[in-house]
């Protein structure tokens, strides 16, 4: 190795020393840093590609926590960032408006899901995050019932088994996730939790569709149960994301858009991560062919440049909250609410889905994705491969039977995350659950290292299993 070589390396070693000196990271038990838990000092990002202080590349094959769309560094995005910088920073949205903020909500609300004799969505809140999202959608959904004076006795919410909506103390109340919600439960409101229409739990010979009926079923009882106490169910379309990337059928949604309005309650959708065409449609509803009351969005909205929330919600809603009274008023806030940077960004981000027709190429990327997984579905640890659009995830189970799981003190997805590192793949585990969420412009040589990667991984996390 070179001196040059030498010096690289040392320049990211100091930096994991600086790093490990002064920062507490995300969803990391920090006492494994940087031995357990390698320390990956990034130096800068190209297209699907992360680079590191030491040269080392690595393919980004979680799309940086599912935020980043269209690669990292796309040029169209940080012109557009940069050409709103020169001219508006940031401004409070309180009793100021901005032309990014006003094109952006016009924007969404003309892409956003429809539903036939469904008054479409009509106004859009902004907010910093995903978590900040929900909170606005479950604030909304509670103060507007209380608004309305005759039903006071609607303070619940429903969300599903397994599934998660943030860490904020309101996001984390609807999340069904034990590893985040466990240890906060005291401070935690109290939801109640249908069960999971998750395609995994189907019986014997039972289809996805019909494991999802049987879990409306169940949600009818308890709405039944509840009935008057309920103002809004929360629910990720298609995906239960955190929760192991676990999918149901699109029948669920039919079925709880018609519980909802059966009873009364508004249906918030929680396209954070699922959104912008990570499942193959722009939003995942469209696949059931339901529109939500609330409509949460966030990660991808901006292409993964800057953070950004936006909430749709109908015309309803929002008349819900007209009134000669403060109180009446929806007082939530941030200080970067509908900031002009981030609203730059999210536009240039729906140019490129037109001008580059996206979703189109994302068809072909996803049948492609396909393709190169059906060999690593045969490896004898692989309990299950499942895929919708630009999500694909491999659950891993010792001897690929669902029913027996390996002990989570062996960390085979650790050992499954390490092994793909040292062959210059990113591929951060949901416990045993690998997946790929790759950018949008991933190519295909880049997928093929990405499947080559992933069965060379399981093979050797599971060698000793």
């Amino acid at each position: 190795m070179s001196t040059h070589d030498d010096a690289i390396l040392d320049d990211a070693d100091r930096w994991r020393s600086r790093d490990l000196a002064v920062l507490w990271h995300p969803c990391t038990q920090m006492r494994e840093h940087p031995d357990v838990l390698p320390l990956l000092p990034v130096a800068r990002g190209d297209g699907a590609w992360l680079v590191g202080q030491d040269g080392r590349r690595y393919l980004d094959a979680v799309s940086s926590w599912w935020v980043n769309l269209h690669g990292h560094a796309e040029p169209r995005i940080a012109e557009a960032i940069a050409r709103q910088a020169r001219t508006l920073e940031q401004v409070i949205l309180a009793g100021c408006s901005h032309p990014p903020a006003v094109e952006l909500a016009e924007r969404l609300l003309a892409i956003a899901p429809r539903e036939a004799g469904r008054a479409q969505l009509a106004k859009v809140f902004y907010a910093d995050n995903g978590s900040a999202g929900i909170e606005v959608a479950l604030k909304m959904a509670f103060h507007w019932f209380r608004n309305r004076g005759d039903e006071p006795r609607r303070t619940k919410f429903v969300a599903l088994q397994n599934g998660y909506h943030g860490e904020t103390i309101g996001a984390l109340s609807v999340g069904d996730i034990p590893l985040y919600r466990r240890i906060y439960a005291p401070l935690l409101m109290e939801s109640i939790f249908a069960p999971s229409p998750d395609a995994w739990f189907a019986r014997e010979g039972q289809s996805a569709e019909g494991c999802a009926g049987d879990a409306a079923d169940a949600l009818a009882h308890l709405l039944d149960e509840h009935a008057g106490e309920i103002c809004a169910l929360v629910l990720e379309p298609l995906v239960q994301c955190a929760g192991g990337m676990r999918m149901h059928h699109p029948a669920y949604l039919r079925r709880v858009r018609e519980l909802c309005d059966v009873h009364g309650i508004f249906l918030i959708a929680d396209e954070i991560a699922v959104g912008f065409g990570r499942t193959g449609t722009m939003f995942a509803c469209e696949q059931a062919g339901v529109q939500p009351d609330l409509l949460c969005l966030s990660k991808g909205l901006t292409g993964g440049f800057l953070p950004l929330a936006a909430v749709l919600a109908t015309q309803a809603i929002y008349d819900g909250f007209l009134d000669d009274s403060r109180e009446r008023a929806f007082l939530h806030s941030h200080s970067y609410t509908g900031n002009p940077l981030a609203c730059a960004a999210a536009l240039a981000s729906l140019d490129i889905f037109a001008s580059d027709d996206v979703l189109a190429r994302n068809r072909g990327t996803a049948a492609k994705m396909r393709a190169l997984a059906a060999p690593i579905a045969e490896l004898p640890h692989v309990a299950d491969v499942r895929q919708a659009g630009m999500i694909l995830a491999f659950e891993l189970a010792r001897d690929g039977n669902r029913r027996t799981p390996f002990d989570p003190a062996l960390r085979i997805g650790l050992h499954a995350y390490r092994a793909a590192l040292e062959r210059g793949v990113l591929l951060r585990p949901l416990g045993d659950v690998l997946y790929w969420m790759p950018p949008y412009c991933v190519d295909d040589a880049q997928l093929a290292l990405l499947a080559e990667t992933t069965a060379a991984a399981i093979r050797e996390a599971t060698a000793c299993a």
